[in-house]
Order: structure tokens, then sequence, then C-alpha cells
């Protein structure tokens, strides 16, 4: 969250995942780009609050694109790899989705 202390910005996204997991009702979908990738991946801080929400129905997408550019494909811990296709369609549906970049 943010980009001009990258410090503060983990903390808040933090902070953000864990309130989302603890709060209902939940969204439907997680959808996660750019940077935001790395939070579904291996050593993500975020990994057991994100389980949680998948746990408990809330979808949960990584884009494809993202995760090959920044060479994190196999490192993919929780939820599914997705397309711009996908992503557009959900978000054509703001209300119920929360989108990480």
């Amino acid at each position: 969250m943010g980009k001009d202390n990258a410090e503060l910005g983990k903390i808040l996204m933090k902070s953000f995942i864990y309130t989302v997991s603890e709060t209902s009702p939940y969204p439907k979908t997680l959808i996660f780009y750019n940077e935001g990738v790395r939070l579904t991946c291996e050593d993500s801080q975020v990994l057991d609050d994100i389980k949680k929400l998948e746990d408990l129905g809330v979808e949960i997408i990584s884009c494809g694109t993202c995760l090959d550019y920044l060479n994190l494909k196999e490192n993919l811990k929780i939820g599914s790899i997705s397309n711009m296709y996908t992503i557009y369609e959900k978000l054509k549906d703001p209300a119920s989705n929360i989108i990480i970049g």
C-alpha cells in the first residue's frame, strides 16, 4: 500500500489482509497483480490470513503475467493463476472483489 515507504507499505498490507480475514461479509474474490502477487507466494507474511479467507470460500487469484515477469510462478502457494480475461470479468463486479496490486 503506497510506494514511498516500502516498509510501511508492508505493515499496512499485512494489517489490511488481516482485517479482511476478520471482517464479514467476505469478498467473493481477492485479485493479486503486479508486486501484489508476492503476497500469494512462498515466504509471504500473510499466507495464513489469505488461506483463512480461501477456506471461507473467497476465491484467490494471481495474475499469471505478473508471476512470470517476477519469476514467481513456481513459488505460488495459494490460490490459482489467472489471466487478464478473468481479472477483467472480476473487475466488472467491483463491489464484491478486492484488488491488490
